[in-house]
């Protein structure tokens, strides 16, 4: 029997359907011939291995950008140069976008941006990426390509760097956040103790980073399944602090991660990031500069920090009601789960648990009163139409939402009264 070439392993993934048909065998059958060679590279081999479907896929190629320009374009493909100079193309095939990249070595690193040559040498190109995990690659008939023990470290669930770790952070300061990032999605145990003490010593280098790029790693490492004890190492090093610019409360985001769990939601990053890092609404407005969040991220964390201490099943079936009537579905459950987060009950509380899921029982009306109802009562337009219509959506509340006409048009009736004197302004008739 002779032996595999370098790098080849016996690992297979002849089974994998998107290996072999569809969009991408389709691209791949297109750049792997001719003299040149394409595979699957990166995160998709890896997710395949451990039978997951892969988000996106991306490919590697000996051909040069011209070249694959030049093939996919014949074969009625849509390219597109988004990364021409450092080799990448953008193929679409039949609606998919595939990334071709063409393969590289580093010449010269300087933080998030590289000097590259393209080549024709697979080991040298994974030598240049950043985990073992990540540098996998695999041909059109499932044949996986392990140059770096990416494969033993997959089995392993470790989080290695390729070569020296402090190199390879030195290229890209990012890539600290990602390796805990990596850790908490694929590893399990501490994490690499030499990709760790790199990241500590490099720490300062994270100041070049954009505040875009981090709050994307920190989003993704939110909801990775590993994120409680990793987060306590980063803190525990020091590097969670200089992220939030804030003291973690770990515990908050320990908790909210099991109510997620017992009330069967999806795993939410805002809601997790506001359980780790927000008590008052000034922490979310110093979260929304310092990570460049999104104005719908920085509104979900200032409606959760905003009085979420008054929130607890003993408030009562209507002021529970007001409050999501108030706020609406999502705000609501946000603001309820951070203050369970933080009370001493836990995820199995059947009086949290209520007061979590009212929204699935009961859905909020639309205040049935207009302008109108008090213009055809003689109040004017004006401060004291707006009073009027603020205290009888306070009555309708505090009555429990009636919906009976009879019952709304008492309301408007007892309203007028009430909303003039509001109107007139303290100490005047």
């Amino acid at each position: 029997m002779t032996s595999p070439p370098a790098g080849r392993t016996d690992r297979s993934l002849a089974h994998v359907a998107w290996l072999r048909q569809g969009q991408l065998a389709r691209l791949l059958a297109v750049l792997d011939r001719d003299g040149e060679e394409a595979r699957a590279i990166g995160g998709a081999v890896r997710d395949a291995l451990l039978g997951k479907e892969p988000a996106e896929i991306d490919v590697a190629t000996t051909a040069p950008p011209p070249e694959v320009i030049r093939r996919t374009e014949a074969a009625g493909f849509k390219a597109v140069p988004t990364g021409i100079d450092h080799g990448t193309v953008t193929v679409v095939v039949e609606g998919r976008p595939f990334e071709v990249t063409t393969l590289r070595e580093d010449v010269e690193t300087f933080g998030r941006k590289a000097t590259v040559r393209f080549g024709r040498e697979w080991k040298a190109d994974a030598e240049r990426r950043d985990f073992t995990i990540n540098a996998l690659s695999a041909s059109a008939d499932g044949t996986v390509y392990d140059y770096v023990g990416g494969l033993t470290d997959l089995e392993a669930r470790k989080v290695r760097f390729i070569g020296d770790p402090a190199r390879r952070i030195a290229e890209d300061y990012l890539r600290i956040l990602r390796f805990f990032r990596f850790h908490a999605r694929y590893g399990e145990g501490p994490p690499d103790p030499d990709g760790l003490a790199a990241a500590i010593a490099g720490r300062d280098g994270m100041a070049v980073l954009s505040r875009e790029r981090i709050r994307m790693e920190l989003i993704k490492l939110l909801v990775a399944p590993h994120v409680v004890p990793t987060l306590a190492v980063m803190a525990e090093c020091g590097l969670l602090g200089d992220v939030l610019g804030g003291v973690p409360l770990l515990a908050g985001v320990s908790n909210m991660a099991k109510l997620e769990a017992a009330l069967g939601l999806v795993a939410d990053p805002v809601r997790r990031l506001g359980a780790l890092a927000v008590q008052v609404i000034e922490d979310a407005d110093r979260l929304r500069d310092r990570l460049r969040l999104f104005n719908t991220e920085h509104a979900r964390l200032v409606s959760m920090a905003d009085l979420w201490w008054r929130v607890a099943p003993t408030i009562g079936a209507i002021d529970a009601k007001a409050l999501l009537y108030r706020l609406g579905a999502e705000p609501f459950l946000d603001r309820v789960l951070l203050a369970w987060a933080r009370s001493p009950s836990g995820a199995t509380d059947t009086a949290w648990h209520a007061l979590a899921t009212l929204p699935a029982r009961w859905t909020a009306p639309r205040f049935p009163l207009r302008a109108a109802d008090f213009t055809k009562r003689g109040v004017a337009k004006g401060p004291l139409l707006g009073a009027a219509l603020r205290v009888a959506e306070e009555a309708w509340i505090a009555a429990d939402f009636p919906a009976e006409r009879a019952a709304v048009e008492t309301i408007a009736d007892n309203a007028v009264g009430p909303a003039e004197r509001l109107a007139s302004g303290p100490g005047e008739a």
